[in-house]
């Protein structure tokens, strides 16, 4: 292990990139709860929340036969760009959460043969598609899609890696490496930020757990280091079974993450600022979302919006200086879905 982890070390070190960090917290009551924290160096990419309902026709947006589906699920997401969801939960408690990964190689999908996927699709037909991890694992093996990732709106490569968790506890992560999906499949993997590649991740982690995060833990703000602090947070972290505190120990371990607003390095140009995050009850079905810009909390309670077949796709746009807080249910409005990262 030694080798790997000097090897993993020097990746690490050289490639860190934009830096989301994600977290899937047990609570003393046996149920889950999914946070993410979303870091972007580009303060002015669009945001919004989105109410998908069941039923609504969709497809891959990107290349020449995109796949089809009708959605089986009703979900609350974010979207990035207005190109793609980058994180939600489904009305089952399956939650999706999309990150940055600068070794994603998704290969050529466009020669596959296979139906294709916009990169920007990749969460949403997981949320649209799937109650349970294992469910998405056993239709992911067979790769039913080939993946589409043209360049960013900020003319950044859309590379990224996907993590799924559901109400049961259960988890994966996905990554394209050198053209090939990779799953990492099962309740243990609890964490995940960006670079390295996950099974890399897995070796630095493993080194540190040896030193004992109790003398010392590495302290910048690389993805490497962020993997291993939030590892040892989370198996430091009590688990409450009280539903505040459950909720509020999330919140502080993806605040404790978060890279401070404005925050640079000219040697180092992917670093990136905290935007926002978001944490997932995944039994209580409340989906919570806080900017860094504005102080306050909001949250959907999915009990109160409607996910029937049938109804219009609702939106709320998170711009600087909106003052949104609370459960904000009643504010969302109607408003016609955007097009996946490639369509035309």
């Amino acid at each position: 292990m030694a080798a790997i982890t000097v090897a993993a070390l020097a990746l690490a070190s050289v490639r860190d990139v934009q830096a989301c960090s994600r977290v899937l917290y047990e609570t003393g009551r046996q149920s889950f709860i999914t946070g993410r924290t979303m870091d972007w160096a580009d303060p002015t990419a669009a945001t919004a929340l989105w109410v998908f309902p069941k039923g609504m026709k969709r497809n891959g947006g990107a290349g020449s036969k995109p796949i089809q589906w009708t959605s089986k699920h009703g979900s609350l997401a974010t979207s990035f760009y207005d190109v793609g969801t980058a994180d939600g939960m489904n009305d089952k408690g399956f939650v999706a959460n999309l990150l940055y990964l600068n070794e994603a190689d998704f290969g050529d999908g466009a020669r596959s043969g296979k139906p294709t996927l916009s990169v920007g699709a990749w969460a949403q037909y997981m949320l649209d598609n799937y109650a349970t991890v294992k469910e998405a694992v056993a239709a992911m093996a067979t790769s039913p899609f080939a993946i589409i990732a043209p360049p960013l709106p900020n003319g950044k490569a859309a590379g990224l890696h996907l993590s799924i968790s559901d109400a049961s506890g259960d988890s994966a992560i996905f990554e394209y490496i050198k053209g090939k999906l990779v799953i990492h499949h099962g309740p243990q993997y609890q964490v995940m930020t960006n670079s390295p590649t996950f099974d890399q991740q897995l070796a630095l982690n493993a080194y540190w757990e040896q030193l004992g995060g109790n003398n010392f833990l590495p302290g910048t703000i690389s993805a490497a280091d962020r993997f291993v602090r939030l590892s040892y947070n989370l198996k430091s972290s009590p688990k409450y079974k009280e539903p505040e505190l459950a909720l509020a120990s999330v919140f502080s371990q993806m605040r404790a993450m978060s890279v401070p607003l404005g925050m640079s390095n000219p040697n180092k140009p992917n670093i990136a600022m905290t935007l926002w995050r978001t944490v997932a009850d995944q039994k209580a079905k409340i989906y919570y979302f806080e900017s860094v810009i504005f102080p306050a909390v909001s949250w959907i309670d999915m009990s109160k919006v409607d996910l029937s077949v049938g109804t219009a796709p609702q939106m709320i746009r998170i711009e600087q200086g909106q003052a949104i807080a609370g459960e904000i249910s009643g504010i969302f409005k109607p408003s016609v879905p955007f097009k996946w990262l490639g369509a035309k």
